[in-house]
């Protein structure tokens, strides 16, 4: 991808996400954009920097590791890590990302507490709530919900944000495609009655595919890969 496509590529994605939230009838700014870098070179990455992206999300630790390491000097940037996340890869994501969206059980939550260094403040938590009962897919259930946040909300080096959901893909009419979306705003909701001093802000739902119905039902931050960076490589 040359560096004019980016920057086209980029800007088409921003006035997309403007024209859902204006059609959803929300503020400009109650949804950012987060860049999903997974597979795409540090170069890339850098340059997106330069045309004003500041948030990236990350699949895989030691490709998203080797990246931090190049891209270093710049700041701020904030990387999150959205992957299934492996016991053995805790202590890396605990060190070197600001969030994780793809907490789904307490032992995860429990390391990456455990192994969150006191001195970069607690670690941002969304919660991966498995909200189209797929099981090829990672996530609590919505019955187990709230008990794994009432678990990470106890946890002084986590902050509790939101939750995130894939849902599976739906065909047909709007209502179809707005449903999984409604119910993770709906769970969302929940928790905020449930725990109110918690800052949960945080919807991290919608990609490329499904970015208008994910800004209809809340969404407040959308995870856009292809729409950004172009197909990904053939390791997906």
């Amino acid at each position: 991808m040359t560096d004019l496509v980016l920057s086209e590529s980029l800007a088409a994605a921003r006035t997309r996400l403007a024209d859902a939230l204006n059609a959803a009838g929300r503020p400009a700014d109650a949804a950012r954009l987060l860049a999903v870098s997974k597979t795409k070179p540090a170069a890339l990455i850098r340059e997106a920097w330069h045309l004003g992206q500041r948030e990236f999300g990350e699949n895989y630790v030691q490709e998203a590791l080797d990246k931090q390491a190049e891209l270093a000097e710049l700041e701020p940037i904030v990387w999150h890590f959205i992957g299934p996340l492996q016991s053995n890869k805790t202590r890396d994501v605990a060190e070197h990302f600001a969030w994780v969206h793809s907490v789904d059980r307490e032992k995860i939550a429990r390391r990456l507490n455990d192994q969150r260094p006191e001195a970069l403040g607690p670690l941002d938590i969304c919660l991966q709530v498995n909200i189209s009962d797929e099981t090829s897919k990672s996530g609590v259930s919505l019955e187990a919900l709230p008990a794994l946040a009432e678990a990470v909300q106890a946890m002084p080096r986590l902050r509790l944000r939101g939750l995130m959901a894939i849902p599976a893909p739906a065909e047909g009419p709007e209502d179809a495609q707005r449903a999984p979306f409604a119910r993770l705003r709906e769970a969302l909701e929940a928790l905020r009655e449930r725990f109110p001093e918690a800052p949960l802000d945080t919807l991290s739902m919608g990609m490329t595919a499904d970015l208008e119905v994910a800004v209809l039902e809340g969404a407040t931050l959308v995870r856009l890969g292809t729409a950004i960076f172009g197909e990904r490589s053939a390791r997906e």
